[in-house]
């Protein structure tokens, strides 16, 4: 039998270093999280909808009986991704808030489980990420409006390409971006873009241009993740670093043992109810 759409729906906003989420409880849903693929695009849309960067659902049905909850995330252009930095780290907090999990917990997501760690007294949130993997250095690729080009890549739950520069407000994400997200070389999944610059051995500055926003974000944190697990592994910084966002912002990276840890702020911004008629879901 067909479940009847609610009128209003109760969301949360959140957001990690300047990527803005709005997040949902699976218990406030009249179906499956899995069937609200196609509430995200109203809903993410700026100036019409809430806004964000993605959609995520908290679910404290899980598949492992060690994980506390599973999550739903979705892209704001409606499509489905592997992991989020900044998405876990505010999953996080709000599932510590609402009661869903203790401060230290398992958040299960499509690669795997992601332990998390919840600061009360400093509102951060430390996440562990998946390994990373299919590291490639000095990829050489040919762009139709850049020419030649030298990228590093590395998956650290989602794929990032890296181009390390000295002038990193030189390049047009916009132009750039989307022409290497889309570049043959990494079909058919595509891959984000990162404009690095190496600061100090400690220190670096990250542009992203983010793979299913199709735009420049404020920060990404699988982003500054791929950058720092570069630069370190170029032997161009230590294993701690102190990356610095589009937005201003700071995320704290730590490598050992070839595993990656990502720590930052990741505020609840407000909570709403949702008028489904108002975006046109009604």
């Amino acid at each position: 039998m067909e479940v009847t759409k609610p009128e209003q729906i109760i969301f949360y906003k959140m957001q990690g270093s300047g990527n803005d989420f709005v997040l949902l409880l699976h218990k406030d849903l009249p179906f499956n999280p899995d069937r609200i693929q196609t509430w995200v695009v109203p809903i993410c849309a700026r100036s019409f909808g809430v806004g964000a960067d993605g959609l995520i659902v908290l679910d404290t049905t899980t598949k492992k009986e060690s994980s506390d909850y599973q999550w739903y995330f979705f892209n704001a252009d409606g499509s489905k991704a592997e992991m989020c930095g900044n998405g876990s780290r505010c999953a996080g907090k709000l599932a510590y808030i609402m009661g869903l999990a203790p401060s230290k917990h398992i958040l299960e997501t499509e690669v795997g489980q992601v332990h998390i760690e919840v600061n009360p007294t400093t509102e951060t949130v430390k996440v562990e990420l998946t390994s990373p993997k299919e590291l490639r250095t000095d990829i050489d690729l040919t762009l139709e409006n850049k020419g030649a080009v030298q990228i590093q890549y590395v998956n650290t739950g989602v794929p990032h390409s890296i181009i390390l520069t000295d002038e990193p407000e030189q390049f047009d994400l916009k132009q750039l971006g989307p022409e290497i997200r889309f570049h043959p070389f990494f079909a058919p999944a595509g891959t984000n873009v990162n404009i690095v610059k190496v600061q100090s051995s400690s220190r670096l500055h990250v542009r992203t241009y983010e793979r299913g926003v199709e735009n420049e974000t404020y920060a990404c944190g699988t982003g500054a993740a791929a950058a720092a697990y570069i630069a370190y592994t170029l032997g161009l910084t230590k294993s701690e670093s102190q990356v610095i966002t589009s937005g201003g912002e700071h995320l704290f990276i730590s490598i050992k043992d070839d595993q990656i840890f990502l720590e930052g702020q990741a505020n609840l911004v407000y909570a709403g109810t949702l008028f489904l008629k108002g975006i046109g879901l009604d």
